[in-house]
């Protein structure tokens, strides 16, 4: 019970923490409309019972034509006990803590509580969970605690288990098809034949339906828009035929920019480059490989929520070479080696290691914002409420119930819940009564975002008067025009 009663202790440390720092970029007007106010639309949507039909994205845009995500579905309960965006970053924080168990429960399989403790702890802390959490929401959080509990069921040999909750990554994301191809072929080094085979199987046919069905029937472009690795061809025909003929050139691809680089190092030096050393590290591959290789710089960067679901097998992956080394004294499996007693070195390992990455996230939490976001919680520097802050807030309360409007992407999320609110230019022209504009900011939000000017010129076009001008850089402007029905049916 005491060991629980601990484990507990960590979850609860690291679920109020997270969820202290989640509460304060809400209000201090720091969440967004990408990715806050999407999600929130479509589980606000889930909740009705309706199609997840999200203004964020685009005029009657279906989320499930940008990707496949169904899973989502699960926290719309939450919304009828508080319909409230902040319950994604309540409900996303659960799903973060929770991975902790079957973290726990396979390194105390291995060493003993000890161990387990500072690897769950470490885990938590470290900088990916806080990432995702000052990304505020995403669907890759779903899949967090699944890959734990899939190593959790190879490592206990249970690999129809595995090949189970292997299928339920499916719903996550549609990338998710080849990380589950990738936990085929661990069970397959596993010999568990036919789980493997039916979870290749799966994986194959889930990446199909996702990318191939589902996102091309639900697209405004009758396609799935994401291809976005011409380092390696214009097709992914071509991209197959880059990675057969010339590997040399796809490898080079990996590390050829210093984010690249620092991505690497950031997940595998506190590790004491380990994970290398584990098949547990062909899990993490669909999604870092994916990255690494695609056209925008920004998922290269370990500013964003990707790597979260990579955390946990990372962890797992070194302290699988641990127990190599510390009960058998070999690195790498199937090497011959004379079991022997551990000496001290050896015995002070499987500590020594989770020990090193709890350090470095506590440093990390107190030092280096850049990487461990948590560092302006801890230290105060997010505490006082912005005068920029407050000038949102005054924007927001201009704007009437169930109005449609146009916002600058920081002010989407505290008008999801009772207006039809999009990103400047998402809309439908002749329906929009409000405009909130923010004039310091490079680019007001989206896949394709209007500037500052291109929305003033837009609005004076439109015939948009200023109600609130130039307050800390917001603009607020409106026009009276009929009330369309559909705004005003929307959260209905």
């Amino acid at each position: 019970m005491r060991h629980k009663v601990q484990l507990g202790l960590v979850m609860a440390a690291f679920s109020i923490l997270s969820l202290v720092h989640s509460l304060l970029r809400f209000r201090n007007f720091e969440a967004k409309g990408y990715d806050l106010g999407i999600f929130d639309q479509a589980v606000r949507q889930y909740a009705l019972l309706k199609a997840p039909i999200v203004p964020v994205k685009g005029e009657d845009f279906h989320l499930l034509g940008d990707h496949f995500h169904p899973i989502i579905a699960l926290f719309a309960p939450l919304y009828w006990i508080w319909d409230d965006p902040r319950m994604l970053n309540i409900g996303m924080i659960a799903l973060l803590a929770s991975s902790a168990v079957p973290v726990y429960l396979v390194v105390r399989s291995w060493f003993s509580h000890l161990p387990a403790l500072l690897t769950a702890a470490g885990l938590l802390l470290w900088w990916p969970f806080q990432a995702i959490v000052n990304w505020d929401f995403h669907e890759i959080a779903f899949g967090v605690p699944l890959i734990a509990w899939v190593i959790w069921a190879i490592e206990r040999r249970r690999f129809w288990l595995a090949a189970g909750l292997a299928a339920v990554l499916l719903t996550v994301r549609e990338d998710m098809g080849a990380t589950v191809l990738a936990v085929a072929a661990v069970l397959a080094l596993r010999r568990a034949w036919a789980p493997a085979a039916v979870t290749a199987i799966l994986g194959a046919l889930g990446l199909w339906f996702a990318v191939g069905v589902v996102i091309p029937h639900f697209s405004p472009a009758g396609e799935f828009q994401y291809w976005e690795y011409t380092a390696l061809g214009a097709s992914a025909t071509a991209a197959v035929i880059t990675l057969v003929t010339r590997p040399w050139e796809a490898a080079v691809a990996l590390f050829d920019h210093p984010l690249k680089v620092g991505l690497w190092l950031l997940h595998l030096v506190p590790l004491w480059l380990a994970p290398l050393l584990s098949p547990h590290i062909l899990l993490t591959l669909p999604i870092l490989l994916s990255r690494l290789w695609n056209d925008r710089l920004n998922v290269w960067s370990p500013v964003y929520q990707y790597d979260s679901i990579l955390a946990p097998v990372m962890v797992l992956a070194a302290m699988d070479v641990i127990r190599r080394l510390h009960h058998r004294g070999r690195l790498i499996p199937g090497m011959p080696s004379r079991p022997q007693p551990p000496g001290r070195v050896r015995r002070r390992l499987p500590a020594a290691l989770p020990a090193t990455l709890l350090a470095a996230g506590i440093i990390g939490s107190l030092l280096a914002p850049q990487v461990f976001p948590y560092q302006r919680t801890l230290t105060g520097a997010n505490w006082t409420l912005s005068e920029r802050a407050e000038a949102h807030a005054r924007a927001v309360e201009m704007i009437p119930d169930g109005a449609c409007v146009e916002a600058a992407d920081t002010a989407v999320p505290h008008l999801v819940d009772r207006t039809y609110v999009g990103l400047n230019g998402t809309t439908a022209e002749e329906h929009i009564e409000w405009l909130i504009i923010d004039d310091r900011v490079s680019e007001l939000g989206g896949n394709d975002p209007l500037t500052p000017q291109q929305a003033f010129a837009r609005a004076e076009r439109l015939g948009f008067s200023t109600v609130s001008a130039d307050d800390h850089g917001i603009w607020v402007l409106h026009r009276d025009v009929p009330q369309a029905s559909k705004c005003a049916e929307y959260l209905r």
